[in-house]
């Protein structure tokens, strides 16, 4: 872990300016050490390169932020012990939860009909590689990576109802 911990903090920290709204709930570094957790609970793991760790990293990236989002609805549907009103509840974090969720569903979707590009999506957006790093990680060209990642995009930015292809 000490070998890569600065690069998960970067890619996170990167993930965090570009794709979380200010105030989230669960920071960079908190991130980090529950998908260290995932992966340590996996069990002895070997990973054949640099760029294979990073692609299981940003997989349990993904669930980790997965997870959180089910938390905070589940809380705010009363899973919670503490009573609060409509009024107390931060809308923007309600938001940011179903949003997460919504591309969980939509890359499971996509992942049913071409799998390639979702991971190119969870490698991009959720583990913050480069198209280098994926395309090394998928065994692709950068190229192929380029495309899909551009395919998948508008792909989502419809089932999603975004309205452009500037979506994830």
């Amino acid at each position: 872990m000490p070998l890569v911990y600065g690069e998960l903090h970067r890619i996170a920290r990167r993930c965090w300016v570009q794709h979380q709204p200010a105030g989230h709930t669960l920071q960079p570094t908190a991130l980090i050490h529950e998908a260290y957790l995932k992966l340590v609970n996996q069990g002895q793991r070997t990973f054949q390169s640099r760029s294979h760790f990073f692609a299981v990293a940003s997989m349990a990236m993904r669930q980790v932020l997965v997870n959180h989002a089910e938390a905070n609805l589940a809380e705010k549907r009363g899973g919670g012990k503490e009573t609060i009103s409509i009024e107390d509840v931060d809308p923007t974090l309600r938001q940011e939860a179903r949003e997460v969720l919504s591309l969980h569903e939509a890359l499971k979707e996509l992942e049913r009909i071409d799998p390639r590009k979702s991971r190119v999506v969870e490698l991009r957006y959720f583990g913050g590689l480069s198209i280098e790093e994926t395309a090394e990680a998928l065994g692709v060209s950068t190229i192929t990576v380029t495309r899909d990642f551009q395919a998948a995009r508008a792909w989502l930015a419809r089932e999603l109802g975004a309205g452009d292809a500037g979506a994830p």
